[in-house]
């Protein structure tokens, strides 16, 4: 198959994404033996828009206009005709300055026991934003994840808003997260002109369906 046609089936895929339900905790996460892949990172990274991109659904993930208000995990089914072969799950963005600071550290453990004890778990899509780079809320994430990448988890670092960057600054951004992204993939993305659209779509498709 051409990189053209795998992309358009990649993102026929990712298209399929549908509602499956929403945990405020970990003990309320359905249990199945379906790959999940998550999407994590800080919230005013862009990643619901990157999800609805992804999938080419307006509404499917909630871009809410104060970011830090969603404190859900929601899960979304993936899989033609019905048949889910594949769980998106969307983590709510963290570090947003006006959440109070019980409800961070909540969420903190939160999303640190997902990340560690989700059995299914296969991937995940950390987005941050390149003219912050990676925060310390972002480096915590990545060594919670190290253990398990070493294991065999894939990880995918997204500098999103990639159209805000000329060429030598999106050059030098990519070269700086590779540094820190320790073993992950890095990709320049943009939701606005639709960069990394195609190979983000193929990366997560071959991951699930190797």
């Amino acid at each position: 198959m051409n990189p053209s046609d795998h992309a358009k089936h990649a993102l026929g895929w990712l298209h399929t994404a549908r509602f499956l339900t929403t945990a405020p905790q970990l003990h309320h996460l359905p249990a199945y033996e379906l790959p999940e892949i998550a999407f994590v990172g800080r919230s005013n990274a862009g990643k619901s828009t990157c999800i609805n991109v992804l999938t080419q659904q307006k509404r499917l993930a909630y871009a809410s206009k104060t970011p830090g208000r969603t404190q859900n995990i929601n899960l979304f089914a993936l899989g033609r005709q019905g048949q889910a072969d594949a769980v998106l799950a969307d983590l709510p963005g963290y570090g947003y300055a006006a959440v109070p600071k019980q409800d961070k550290i909540r969420w903190q453990q939160v999303m640190a026991n997902y990340l560690t004890s989700r059995e299914n778990l296969r991937a995940v899509v950390l987005l941050c934003d390149p003219r912050l780079g990676l925060t310390e809320l972002d480096e915590i994430l990545l060594d919670v994840l190290r253990p398990r990448v070493e294991e065999g988890l894939k990880f995918l670092v997204l500098l999103t808003k990639a159209d805000k960057l000329n060429r030598s600054e999106g050059a030098k951004a990519l070269s700086i997260a590779k540094l820190q992204a320790g073993g992950g993939e890095v990709r320049l993305f943009s939701a606005l002109k639709k960069q990394g659209v195609d190979e983000v779509a193929t990366t997560l498709y071959d991951w699930i369906h190797p």
